[in-house]
């Protein structure tokens, strides 16, 4: 079961996630360095936790590693959400509650996901797919469509 992560661990994923290649933890540094104060062995730190807790596997470049996301955001987010859900004793009424709490963007977006997961919904049948009308013949005169016969 996924566990939440920390804020910092969730600062550097969110720069793996949303930059999606092989990263240093020099580019992870630089980039959270405009938002606060940070050391490099700090950053290095958290993203050698994220790889032993295998959220980032890394590939030794000389003296140092790139860190590349295992998952996606979006596969971590279900994760937690799932787990989240599955905690509750009454799983019907924790949807509900937490459906109240969406906003009607998320409601939409909701209903796209359910639509994709379910897959297309039957059609109609088709003028197509019906059986084709008779062909006009001296024994079936009316087939024509007008009763002539001609």
């Amino acid at each position: 079961m996924p566990r939440p992560l920390g804020e910092l661990e969730d600062a550097v994923m969110t720069r793996v996630w949303k930059w999606n290649r092989p990263v240093t933890v020099r580019e992870v540094l630089e980039d959270l360095q405009q938002e606060r104060s940070i050391a490099y062995t700090t950053v290095m730190t958290v993203l050698d936790n994220l790889h032993q807790k295998g959220w980032v596997r890394r590939e030794a470049e000389g003296r140092a590693y790139r860190y590349e996301a295992v998952s996606t955001r979006a596969a971590y987010s279900a994760a937690l959400m799932n787990d989240a859900w599955s905690q509750s004793d009454n799983p019907a009424a924790a949807l509900v509650a937490f459906f109240g709490m969406m906003s009607e963007e998320q409601r939409v977006a909701l209903r796209d996901a359910v639509r994709i997961v379910q897959g297309p919904e039957p059609r109609a049948p088709e003028a197509a797919e019906r059986p084709p009308a008779p062909e006009p013949s001296e024994e079936n005169p009316a087939a024509d469509g007008d009763g002539s016969g001609r």
